[in-house]
């Protein structure tokens, strides 16, 4: 079996990095899986392409034949698809979980562009921008490595507390988050990175590290984990429909920046459809509203 563009990608990282953790973290995967696939694609080629010890990772001579050619098969591919996805007018965008899909539909309006669904996980932060799986992604900042990627803020949202009924102060009209900081909140998984700590509220703890309850990689992990008393958790006011659940209530929290919801791209896709987009989308009706004081 030929290897697929996801080994080269995967091989030429850790041959640009020579360190698997650190291209492990470049990828947005865990570090076992990235070894895994890197023995898996010298069993297909039946070479050794990195010479590893205990201090460090050096390419082979195949390996080094190898970064020469997956270097411009992949450049080729990125060359071939940009050319495909402009003659079709399709745009992938990224989404986690129902974040933003009722958008879906008016950002294509807005944009004049017909758009594919890329459903990421939440533990790629980036929704498919950083594997190349989505032209555009429509994500809450912040992104990781910012460098690396573009965006234009669709909309700003206060930021709510998910919490039992019977909680103490689930009858408060408002919740300030400073009465929460000894909580135990329910945390997106370690791979979101600086998404998982502005979910935390690590904005506003002054350094003052959060208790974690639990961890979710879907909203229904989430919803599971508040009913079970296992934690609270922070979401976006427009995503509180998503969260009704018996027993369960939200409240607006103030003491918190709002969150912002925005249009991204990859910095190195200058293709004058991407750029188009991020401006034709907010000035289309999405451009977002004055912060909400916290």
């Amino acid at each position: 079996m030929d290897p697929h563009l996801r080994d080269l990608r995967y091989f030429v990282a850790v041959a640009e990095e020579l360190h698997f953790t650190n291209a492990a973290q470049r990828l947005h995967i865990a570090q076992p899986t990235l070894s895994r696939q890197i023995r898996q694609l010298e069993r297909q080629l039946d070479v050794v392409l990195f010479d590893r010890n205990q201090r460090s990772v050096a390419l082979t001579v195949a390996g080094k034949e190898l970064l020469s050619g997956a270097r411009k098969i992949l450049e080729l591919w990125e060359t071939t698809n940009s050319s495909l996805q402009e003659a079709g007018e399709v745009l992938r965008v990224g989404l986690q979980s129902t974040l933003g899909r009722g958008l879906l539909h008016d950002l294509e309006s807005a944009s004049g562009h017909r758009l594919a669904l890329h459903a990421a996980a939440w533990t790629d932060p980036s929704s498919g921008l950083a594997g190349r799986q989505a032209d555009l992604a429509l994500v809450w900042l912040p992104l990781p490595d910012p460098n690396r990627y573009r965006w234009q803020i669709l909309r700003t949202e206060r930021r709510w507390v998910l919490l039992p009924e019977k909680h103490p102060r689930a009858n408060q009209e408002m919740i300030d988050f400073a009465d929460l900081l000894d909580e135990r909140f329910i945390a997106l998984p370690a791979e979101a990175g600086a998404v998982r700590d502005f979910w935390l509220g690590n904005d506003a703890r002054n350094g003052r590290p959060a208790s974690i309850g639990a961890e979710a990689a879907t909203p229904e992990d989430r919803l599971e984990a508040v009913g079970l008393g296992l934690g609270l958790c922070l979401l976006a006011e427009n995503n509180v429909p998503m969260y009704r659940w018996p027993g369960l209530t939200a409240r607006p929290v103030t003491g918190l920046p709002p969150c912002e919801l925005a249009v991204a791209w990859r910095a190195d896709d200058t293709r004058p459809t991407i750029l188009e987009f991020g401006q034709r989308a907010v000035s289309g009706g999405f451009a977002a509203p004055p912060a909400i004081p916290a």
